[in-house]
């Protein structure tokens, strides 16, 4: 796209964005969407070709076939442009494919399959098989970004993961983690989340008008035309047939699809977050890149801008595909029009996702460990000992330890001479007096570190650590 067309660009998808998004354009553009659908019609006239029963298709010669997959595998722009010429005079869309075929194969040896083309089809038995292609194309970009990203995040988890850092549950000082373990419990949950994504199955159908194959039989009551169509659908394209529907596919694949994405996003949005409030608190710092300017007044900024870009992106990617998930599932009676403007859309849900999934990565390099701060937090918080102590005089029977640790601690500032001072004054074993008195805040994170390399499922990037602890 010219540099000049982009400043009149509608969305940012096809503006701002538009260099972002060159692997999902040729998928879910009009392009995209009418060279799937020619390939649908061409690999069901195949079909007609080799099954037994129907002489009038006739099986076809090596070169009829090559010339006829030919139409599919060298489809051009100059070709779409001529089915949106077809269109505009029928105003039908798929009907328009059917006569770009038919002109293509005229004046041919196929010429004689002219009738065949589109034998017996809805639009749907088209669109439906196209859509599928067109999602499981523009998922494997999705899903290959998504590894990309989680790969990063596991690396990360893994090089921090003995990190000590103040947690934080409703905000206030709790428990100390590592870094790296809060790292890798996002890459698990995005790790179990692509697992559901990746076993969603997208069904297709090529049934006829309302699903029954009326049609096929009233021309070839002897062919086994549901066989015929799951050649078409499962050993042509490997998609899953669906035998009992309406007029239309019912698009709960789709759905279901939609939402394994969109809950993928949900936690993705969850750590954008995270990331964001761990630099507002100084626990990670980002590199500063020569010539980029934070704001316009403060010289001193470096915002967090790819992290909030990635969450903003993937609020819209979510808004389109929580209205996808559940519109596309309700039809009126056997088949309305609504789904056929809202499944437009799904290249647009995917290009916000991708574009969030960028930023995100992107984000994740720039990113370093401020230890100083981690370790100052930890040095300020000795109240959070308040919780293996009582833990301990509970072990020995000790009366109340809770309320007595409540008492010291809650509300007040605790150093570590008052923390050590009342270990000395419990009545408990020489060596678990020995080991709590040991414990400071950066050392009590139980099996943090195992946890995270054990979480992540990939070995640590070998890469140089910086004087303030993050990759190079």
């Amino acid at each position: 796209m010219e540099a000049v067309e982009t400043l009149y660009a509608l969305s940012p998808l096809d503006g701002r964005y538009a260099s972002k998004l060159d692997e999902l354009r040729p998928i879910f553009s009009e392009f995209g969407l009418i060279k799937r659908r020619v390939e649908v019609e061409v690999a069901w006239l195949e079909a007609l070709c080799d099954a037994p029963g129907i002489p009038e298709a006739a099986a076809l010669s090596d070169d009829g076939r090559k010339a006829l997959r030919g139409i599919a595998d060298s489809f051009s722009e100059a070709d779409a442009r001529r089915v949106k010429a077809i269109e505009a005079a029928t105003n039908h869309d798929v009907k328009a494919v059917e006569y770009f075929i038919k002109e293509k194969i005229a004046d041919t040896p196929l010429a004689r399959l002219s009738e065949f083309v589109h034998f017996a089809c809805t639009s749907e038995d088209i669109n439906n098989v196209a859509h599928a292609l067109m999602l499981r194309d523009g998922l494997r970009v999705l899903r290959a970004a998504q590894r990309a990203l989680t790969d990063a995040l596991a690396a990360f988890a893994v090089e921090t993961k003995d990190v000590p850092m103040l947690a934080r549950t409703h905000g206030q000082p709790a428990s100390p983690t590592t870094l790296g373990k809060e790292m890798a419990v996002f890459a698990h949950r995005l790790n179990r989340q692509a697992a559901q994504l990746d076993a969603v199955a997208l069904p297709a159908k090529m049934n006829g008008a309302v699903g029954c194959y009326n049609a096929h039989i009233a021309a070839y009551p002897d062919v086994d035309w549901e066989a015929l169509a799951r050649s078409v659908i499962e050993g042509r394209f490997g998609l899953s047939q669906n035998v009992l529907t309406t007029q239309i596919e019912p698009h709960d694949g789709m759905a279901e699809l939609f939402d394994a994405l969109a809950r993928w996003n949900t936690v993705l949005i969850d750590l954008n977050r995270d990331i964001w409030a761990y630099i507002s608190m100084g626990y990670l710092g980002q590199k500063s890149v020569a010539g980029e300017i934070g704001s316009s007044t403060m010289p001193h900024k470096i915002n967090p801008i790819d992290f909030e870009n990635s969450e903003g992106n993937l609020g819209l990617a979510n808004a389109v595909l929580g209205h996808l998930a559940r519109k596309l599932p309700v039809s009126r009676l056997q088949r309305d029009l609504t789904d056929s403007t809202v499944l437009r859309n799904m290249g647009v849900a995917f290009g916000y996702a991708l574009v969030a999934y960028q930023s995100m990565l992107k984000g994740l390099g720039k990113i370093r460990v401020n230890n100083e701060r981690l370790a100052e937090d930890l040095d300020a918080a000795w109240e959070v000992l308040a919780e293996p102590i009582q833990t301990v005089m509970r072990k020995h029977g000790k009366p109340n330890p809770y309320e007595q640790l409540k008492a010291l601690t809650r509300g007040k500032r605790i150093t570590p001479e008052i923390m050590r001072g009342f270990i000395h004054s419990l009545d408990i074993p020489e060596a678990d007096k020995t080991r709590l008195l040991a414990l400071t805040p950066s050392t009590y994170v139980g099996l943090a570190g195992k946890l995270a390399e054990g979480g992540t499922g990939i070995p640590a990037r070998d890469e140089t650590v910086d004087s303030e602890g993050g990759a190079l």
